[in-house]
This record gives C-alpha cells, structure tokens and sequence, in this order.
C-alpha cells in the first residue's frame, strides 16, 4: 500500500532533506552514497513526528508506505508495520539508507546459488538501527517480529513518485 505526497507539514523533513541532497546528488559509488547518507540519518534522527498519528497506525491490510519527499536523485518514505506484516523477498534497482524510528523489525539475507535462493543469515533492527545498502548484494526480506508497531524511514537513490525501488521478486519456494 502507498499513499500519496501531500502538502502538510512534517516536522523536521526540510531540515532532512537539505543534508541528504549533497550526497544524493554527489557521483558517486552507491555504496558511498547509502553509507553517507545513513550517516545523516544518524546525526539528524528523524523521529516519528514525521507522520501524523492516523499514519503512525498502519493499516491492518499490510504495511503501509509514506511518501515524504520525492526529487530526481532520492525519495524519503515512511513505512509502517503492524506486528506480523513482512514484504515479499526481492531487490532492488537503487541504493537505499533506512533508519528503525520505532519497534524493531527482522530482515533475512538471500543470497543465489545457481538457479535456487539461498538465506544466508537474519539482521534483528532495534529502533534506532541504521543502515545503507547497494545493489547487488541486496535481497532481502523484512517483517515487524515484534509485538508493536514499527516505523522504518527510507531513502531511495530515486525518484519513486510514480513507481518502485524494488527490481524483482522472488518466490519463497525457490528459497531454501
């Protein structure tokens, strides 16, 4: 689910978005990119203020994705997890920084082996956690283990305004 950019005012966004654009916009090596700009996020830790409090709820159809910000060289989304709700496995087309604003989530590598997709180990993301990441080296599967509410913020290397990060899919019964 994704809901649409909106004109309200979010707490802190502008002030985010401004030490984003240098590095987003730098040519640069993705894995650069991601890594400065986890570094932003660190140093600025956006809260969930970012949302108003209906968002902060999440819907109980699945994870609920945020845009916050879209330009040419990134996009800033919100997502929101309710206990139990998890992604498909897949990749993505760009490189991406994301920071756990609340609750905690549970990502699973994949990694593929020939034709089959092998899970090569499991990352516990406490709120708080940060991280930057490139393709290829980027399938994944992410999900809200715990027992609340998680909000994760991500910045994609692209404009995702009328489209998605993510590149491909994978079926689980090709996961062993």
């Amino acid at each position: 689910m994704t809901t649409s950019l909106d004109a309200r005012p979010r707490p802190g966004l502008s002030e985010l978005v401004a030490r984003i654009q240098p590095c987003a916009r730098r040519q640069a090596d993705p894995r650069t990119i991601a890594q400065q700009v986890a570094d932003v996020l660190v140093e600025m830790k956006p809260s969930v203020d970012l949302l108003t409090t209906s968002e902060r709820a999440g819907s109980p159809d699945g994870y609920t994705r945020h845009t916050l910000h879209t330009e040419a060289a990134f996009s800033v989304s919100a997502v929101v997890w309710r206990p139990g709700q998890v992604t498909e496995i897949h990749d993505h087309l760009v490189w991406c920084s994301f920071m756990v604003l609340q609750g905690a989530e549970t990502e699973t590598l994949y990694d593929i082996d020939g034709d089959r997709l092998v899970e090569i180990g499991e990352r516990q993301r406490p709120a708080g956690s940060v991280s930057g990441v490139a393709p290829p080296d980027d399938i994944h599967r992410v999900r809200n283990t715990g027992d609340t509410v998680a909000i994760t913020l991500h910045v994609y290397g692209a404009d995702l305004s009328k489209g998605t990060s993510v590149r491909r899919t994978y079926e689980r019964r090709h996961a062993r």
